[in-house]
This record gives C-alpha cells, structure tokens and sequence, in this order.
C-alpha cells in the first residue's frame, strides 16, 4: 500500500467524510486542507441524475463567475480581417483565419477559448478532430459563435465560463483559486450552482443533484449538501 504523505493525512483527518457540509463551510474548509504549494484551482463536481443521451438533458451553458476565475485565458478567435481589429482591441491572444487554421490542423492546441464569427464556421468544421475532444470547438449555446467576437472575448476575459454534463451525466468547473478568499470563493460556487439549478430540464425525473463535490488539485474532496443550495 502507498504511503500517505503526512500533509495529505491531516488534510484528510480535517475532513468528515460522513458529514454533508453546507456550502459556506465547504469553501472554507478547502482552503484550509489545501496541500499544493502552488495556486490550486479550486473545483466543483455535481453528479446529476440526467441522462446525457437525451438531447433535452445534455446540458451545456455558461456562466460569469462574478469574482473571476483566477487565471487568465488564452483566447484565439478565428474571424475574416474586417473583424480583426475588434478582437484584438477586447484583448484576443490570437486572431486570424487560414494560418491559425493550418496551425490547429498541426496539432497546436496553447489556448483556452476559442471563439469565430458565423461566417468562417464552414472552414472550422474540419478541425473537429482537434478542438472536439477537449471542448474547445466554438458552439452558439456558448456564446463563442458570433458575430460580436469583441463582446465574446470580453466576457472570457471576464470571467465567463463553459460547461457541460459528460457521459457519466456530472458536470465539472473550476470556482477559483485557493488564493481567493473564502468569501469569493463562495460567491463564484453559489453563481454556478444557481445557473445549474435554472437550467434543469422539465422532462427531469427524480433527485437533480444527486452530489456535489469541491476540492483543489490533489486535495480530499468535501461533500456539500445540495439542500444548502439556494
């Protein structure tokens, strides 16, 4: 059996695996079980009792965390060269269209959000393969397929995130960083589980949100309790 580091065992001996801790609780203690030496992300995992199979209960959105995400992200925008300038202006790391295209098509993936106007989509397709598989091909219920790429870049760089349930019907997203206080911490998770609370589908049966979890990057994991949800 491995040995158990002796700060990850305290960490583990703060929490109470048997307790649902309400979320104002659970933000605050993980700060405080916090192991990593750098500045953990700060994550939340809500198992729901959907089926993803169903289109109605594949839930995908967004939402701005309203105290930010803590990092700031790489956004490239594909967009013909009228809509250049905008993109850049609102801050976009990487703006163009073939060249960047050509780029992806290599396998380079060193952004976070990727964002196009709907009238280069058709050139976009091709790079499924690439951009599919780790979430990152723009999609109009996310807001990153518009004519607005300015406004768009502005909202990542904001704090505007996606989600979206994956096969085993949970949904994962960072609410900050260990740095940030427990009060925004706070904050951000309420947002986030609030826009999941508006966005359950009528044709749901049974218990929502079956659990929910938080925990930073190699830190145990602290169970909330969905009643302290507003």
């Amino acid at each position: 059996m491995a040995r158990v580091p002796k700060k990850r065992k305290a960490a583990n001996e703060k929490v109470d695996r048997s307790k649902l801790y309400s979320l104002q609780e659970a933000m605050a203690l993980v700060k405080e079980v916090n192991t990593t030496k750098f500045d953990a992300s700060v994550d939340i995992h809500v198992r729901t009792g959907l089926d993803p199979r169903k289109p109605d209960q594949a839930l995908r959105g967004t939402v701005t965390l309203p105290n930010g995400t803590g990092k700031t992200k790489r956004v490239l925008v594909f967009c013909t060269s009228d809509k250049e300038q905008e993109a850049k202006d609102a801050g976009a790391d990487y703006v163009g269209l073939d060249e960047l295209i050509a780029k992806v098509q290599g396998g380079w993936t060193d952004f976070d959000v990727v964002v196009a106007a709907p009238n280069v989509m058709a050139k976009i397709g091709r790079l499924g393969r690439v951009l599919g598989p780790r979430g990152l091909m723009p999609n109009p219920k996310t807001g990153t397929v518009t004519p607005n790429v300015g406004a768009a870049v502005n909202d990542v760089k904001g704090g505007k995130i996606s989600f979206r349930i994956d096969k085993n019907a949970i949904i994962h997203s960072s609410v900050g960083r260990v740095s940030f206080s427990a009060e925004k911490l706070l904050g951000n998770a309420d947002e986030f589980l609030s826009t999941l609370m508006k966005m359950k589908p009528s044709s749901a049966k049974g218990i929502y949100m079956k659990s929910i979890t938080v925990a930073s990057t190699m830190s145990p994991g602290i169970k909330i309790d969905p009643k302290s949800i507003k």
